[in-house]
């Protein structure tokens, strides 16, 4: 099982504070560094203000060297197709090919009122982002040196260069997540490498790989073309007097937070928590680190979780 670290800096964190988290968990050993794509807070005050994700990134990218990076996931409501393209490419060229492309209708309305961003009905939001997929991948896929042009209902493209390509090729590996039961799976299956299912029970996350892999066999992919994961909340301790410390830092109560993650309790106790999600198909799993300034919480991980694995 691959471990990866997952943090929502629009809950109050600077650039240091997320630079510091990808450092440690690539001197750690986790394979990825994963950031939100949120500009406003769902608690709190939110200080020192929001960061903008592919900026960021790309600044972490110039200031570590294996780690892969990426988001979990890009709003298709904040950036245009094109433009979106080029930053993914030039972050993948930073990073010598380390970027991993998750990307999402966008949900949380209040932002884009905070910051002038149109909010369409959900029909047309997965209607852009489709056209989106099919738009960038499009650019990044056509030979060099010829033209592309794309006519959408939400989007054209007339005569583009396409450029930059992105080092990796044809594309940087892209994710798809969520719980609609039909058209999701169904994207999925058109353009993902990855499909994850964010905070979901056990019975949940069953339910929608059963889901995704059926789209997958029915576009006529291989069943190994897609990697399967599951993001969660992370909390764990020595005891549990530290398992409630680092709840109470997040806000969180301790049974609640036992009852909805697997990541949830002593190092053993998650090791056993974490079989039946591998049972059913999760090869990968993102930590959620709302803690940003706790960087003993994903050494006490890696060593109790991830070595022993």
């Amino acid at each position: 099982m691959d471990f990866r670290v997952f943090v929502e800096p629009q809950q109050g964190a600077s650039y240091s504070d997320q630079l510091a988290v990808a450092q440690t968990a690539e001197a750690l050993g986790f394979s990825a560094f994963f950031r939100s794509d949120h500009y406003v807070a769902m608690s709190g005050d939110g200080l020192p203000g929001p960061t903008d994700s592919w900026v960021t990134l790309g600044g972490i990218a110039r200031e570590t060297s294996s780690i892969r990076l990426g988001t979990l996931v890009t709003s298709a409501t904040f950036r245009h197709p094109g433009p979106l393209a080029v930053a993914v490419a030039q972050v993948d060229e930073m990073s010598s090919g380390r970027v991993e492309f998750g990307i999402g209708t966008g949900w949380f309305e209040r932002e884009h009122l905070a910051y002038a961003i149109p909010f369409p009905p959900l029909r047309e939001r997965f209607a852009r982002l489709t056209e989106q997929l099919e738009l960038i991948t499009g650019l990044w896929t056509s030979p060099v040196g010829e033209a592309f042009d794309y006519a959408g209902a939400h989007y054209a493209v007339n005569d583009s260069p396409a450029l930059p390509k992105p080092v990796q090729q044809p594309h940087p590996p892209i994710i798809i997540g969520g719980m609609g039961a039909n058209r999701t799976p169904r994207l999925a299956a058109t353009f993902a490498d990855e499909f994850n299912v964010p905070f979901a029970s056990l019975d949940t996350a069953k339910t929608q790989f059963q889901r995704v892999r059926a789209a997958v066999d029915a576009v006529g992919r291989p069943a190994d073309a897609m990697t399967y994961s599951a993001a969660f909340v992370v909390c764990t301790g020595r005891d549990d007097g530290e398992i409630s410390r680092r709840a109470a830092a997040i806000g969180r109560d301790v049974d609640e937070l036992r009852s909805n993650s697997p990541l949830v309790g002593m190092p053993n106790e998650i090791l056993e928590r974490l079989g039946p999600f591998a049972d059913i198909g999760v090869q990968r799993v993102y930590l959620q680190l709302l803690d940003l300034s706790d960087l003993d919480h994903l050494r006490l991980f890696a060593d109790g979780v991830i070595r022993q694995l």
